[in-house]
């Protein structure tokens, strides 16, 4: 499976409709009672870029995106405006905003992960495509701001220490960072029709994320 590690045009995507979707079977039973059955472990994210093409100069950038991705075969880098940091979208990242795991003074590698909720049932999400230069990362509180304590591994979204810095047993490991939704095009044809455009009618422009 191809992916180009570029990022839709942002200014469309502001406008963009879709979000989150998850599959749950839903059984009623004579009694009136429900037994429900999540299909999925994770959700799945869904947008129509049509909402946010605003002029024929704006079309044409998406025609030529579409064009390069080869319709639905190479996935890209999506921008969701809604969610797209670790922290809440009006503030500003920290470097303890996600717990990403605890350390064993041997294990050098730790995934970045975004987790929802806090009481009942959180859930877990795997944050695969960091943007380039927002992480920041702290041990115990502690950030960690000398550039050979870790690296960032941008295409797969890992934190990797350094020897020197490898975070002792016991001591949690946390981290702030933006990022972006893997996602590909859900269609091989863009089909528009200029004369509705002009009046108003929006293109369907359908894009889903990816599993990498």
């Amino acid at each position: 499976m191809g992916f180009h590690d570029v990022l839709f045009p942002t200014g469309i995507s502001r406008g963009a409709e879709g979000g989150p979707e998850r599959r749950t079977d839903v059984v009623v039973l004579g009694s009136g009672y429900e037994e429900r059955n999540s299909r999925w472990a994770d959700s799945r994210r869904s947008y129509n870029a049509g909402y946010g093409v605003r002029s024929l100069d704006e079309l044409h950038e998406v025609i030529a995106f579409f064009e390069e991705r080869r319709g639905r075969l190479h996935g890209f880098r999506w921008r969701d405006h809604t969610d797209w940091k670790s922290c809440a979208p009006g503030e500003a990242i920290a470097a303890t905003d996600q717990v990403l795991g605890t350390g064993d003074g041997v294990e050098v590698s730790f995934p970045l992960i975004k987790t929802y909720g806090s009481t009942f049932a959180p859930w877990t999400r795997a944050i695969s495509k960091p943007v380039a230069g927002s992480v920041v990362v702290a041990v115990d509180g502690v950030p960690q701001t000398d550039p050979d304590d870790y690296l960032v591994d941008e295409i797969n979204g890992l934190i990797v220490f350094q020897p020197a810095s490898i975070p002792i047993s016991g001591a949690s490991v946390t981290a702030g960072f933006a990022f972006d939704v893997p996602v590909r095009f859900d269609t091989d044809q863009l089909q528009i029709n200029l004369q509705g455009f002009r009046s108003g009618a929006i293109p369907s422009i359908p894009i889903v994320e990816i599993r990498l």
